[in-house]
């Protein structure tokens, strides 16, 4: 966030975030406080990961991101469409598990949302088309989720989440569950995705390797409550691709969020 004291700086800092997160604390009912203090703000069309071990409180933070849940302490603000600041508008949200209704097609499992926003069928249809096509399932409208593999599922969950037109995306572990051929595969998908519709993307994941190829910053989170460890800021020619991803400049990527990882693990801090 700008720095710069006057009331235009500070309005001018605060449009260019997607996402603040300031002095954010999250203490569950049984007393287990899973996040925070965490400070966090990321910039309109970033794509971010958010790296850490099991229960640092990455998935809790996505929850606060898109209102599923309120924060103990501290501030959550994310940007309207219009460059105001407020809580939970414009998001997608795709979670671990696809999550599909097994009784209905594609079309009607993407068409969802719009379907409880009262959007008329047709203009619904159209949406649906292009959000489909954008993932690469055109031609599976009309399939079932078990005629699905495990990566075309996943699809699914993205088309759903992108067929309201957010500004912002949270994806949690999306695909953890997957064999590494597809999940390379959908790593280049979700990429070419992001630089054509540059939406704001905060990406859970535990994998160092899809967090630096994916990034342009790994945020690595300390073990419970999370915190921020290290904000790593991942500078690579564009487009991404291959090359990259067997790059002298990626193995040394990976060493580095490696490293600030270890301390989460090792059960130490250096903060």
């Amino acid at each position: 966030m700008s720095s710069v004291k006057t009331s235009s700086g500070v309005e001018a800092g605060l449009a260019a975030l997607a996402v603040s997160l300031r002095g954010v604390t999250k203490t569950y009912d049984n007393g287990v406080m899973a996040l925070g203090p965490l400070d966090l703000a990321v910039r309109k069309g970033e794509f971010i990961s958010l790296l850490g071990p099991s229960g640092c409180g990455k998935s809790t933070a996505l929850r606060l991101i898109a209102g599923l849940s309120a924060p103990s302490s501290g501030t959550v603000r994310v940007a309207r469409h219009e460059g105001e600041v407020q809580p939970g508008h414009g998001i997608g949200f795709v979670f671990q598990e696809p999550t599909l209704m097994p009784w209905t097609s594609v079309h009607e499992n993407v068409r969802l949302p719009l379907k409880l926003a009262r959007v008329p069928k047709l203009e619904a249809r159209a949406r649906v088309d292009d959000a489909l096509a954008s993932v690469g399932l055109a031609d599976f409208a009309e399939a079932f989720p078990r005629e699905l593999s495990g990566g075309m599922k996943m699809r699914v969950s993205l088309a759903r989440a992108l067929v309201t037109d957010p500004d912002i995306l949270l994806m949690d572990e999306p695909f953890a569950a997957l064999d590494e051929i597809t999940r390379f595969r959908l790593n280049n998908d979700l990429l070419a995705l992001w630089r054509s519709l540059r939406k704001t993307v905060i990406f859970v994941t535990h994998s160092v390797f899809e967090s630096v190829y994916l990034s342009q910053r790994v945020v690595v989170m300390t073990a419970r409550p999370g915190r921020i460890q290290a904000d790593i800021r991942i500078e690579t020619v564009e487009p991404r691709g291959e090359e990259f991803r067997t790059s002298a400049a990626y193995s040394d990527y990976c060493r580095k969020v490696s490293a600030a990882l270890a301390p989460s693990y090792s059960g130490q801090s250096t903060l």
